[in-house]
């Protein structure tokens, strides 16, 4: 069973998510919060799978919540609810231990789809937000553009290509490994050296990298 947080200053919101993912039965809902600060009690006290957090809270905003759960929970995956009016705010969340990327206004199956892959260590964003991320992040410096993206990968050896072109789909090193025929240790030793070759941070940089490199498209499907 899946345990997961939901943090929303907003009722109905929070009211809404807590309906999809009841639909699952194999996530369970053990705590909701109001606020940034609020959440990060919360976690600490139920120690969830997955933490839901909706970027603008009080007292705390998601983005603070998510450095703060990645520092004293770390066994708490972080998945950002965020609108198209907030990319400013995905790369700050890149570097801040987020693990996922949700739009309020998408697919309710994205929710579920999002909240499996984070509990299983994978990144995921939904085809929309990391679509955004690559459009409009990636000027300024503040994110690698396709041509960076494609130089960083040329590093990386085949196989590595595929376990990132999979990484990026959003699939868990479990997945990737029954898709590959290999044991899930392997994957492990090939996302950590990808990692490394990449200098990404944690699985969600890296999945970013596949995007605009061209690794993986923006619906979701790997070439």
């Amino acid at each position: 069973m899946i345990r997961a947080l939901l943090a929303d200053d907003e009722a109905m919101i929070r009211a809404g998510v807590r309906a999809i993912l009841a639909a699952d039965p194999g996530i369970d809902v053990v705590a909701e919060a109001a606020d940034g600060r609020e959440a990060v009690e919360q976690a600490l006290r139920h120690r969830p799978d997955v933490a839901l957090l909706d970027i603008r809270m009080p007292r705390l905003d998601g983005l603070a919540a998510a450095t703060e759960l990645s520092r004293a929970a770390p066994g708490t995956g972080v998945i950002m609810l965020t609108t198209f009016g907030e990319d400013e705010y995905i790369a700050r969340a890149l570097s801040g231990g987020a693990s996922g990327f949700l739009l309020k206004s998408g697919d309710p199956l994205e929710l579920i789809a999002g909240v499996r892959a984070v509990a299983g260590g994978a990144a995921y964003l939904s085809p929309q937000v990391a679509h955004r991320v690559i459009t409009e992040l990636g000027g300024g410096g503040r994110l690698a553009g396709g041509a960076r993206a494609r130089h960083r990968i040329a590093a990386l050896t085949p196989r590595e290509r595929e376990v990132l072109a999979l990484l990026g789909a959003g699939l868990s090193n479990a997945e990737i490994a029954a898709r590959l025929h290999v044991v899930e240790g392997t994957v492990k030793a090939y996302v950590s050296a990808i990692l490394t070759r990449l200098d990404a941070r944690n699985r969600v940089q890296a999945a970013v990298v596949a995007y605009e490199a061209g690794l993986v498209a923006p619906t979701g499907d790997t070439p």
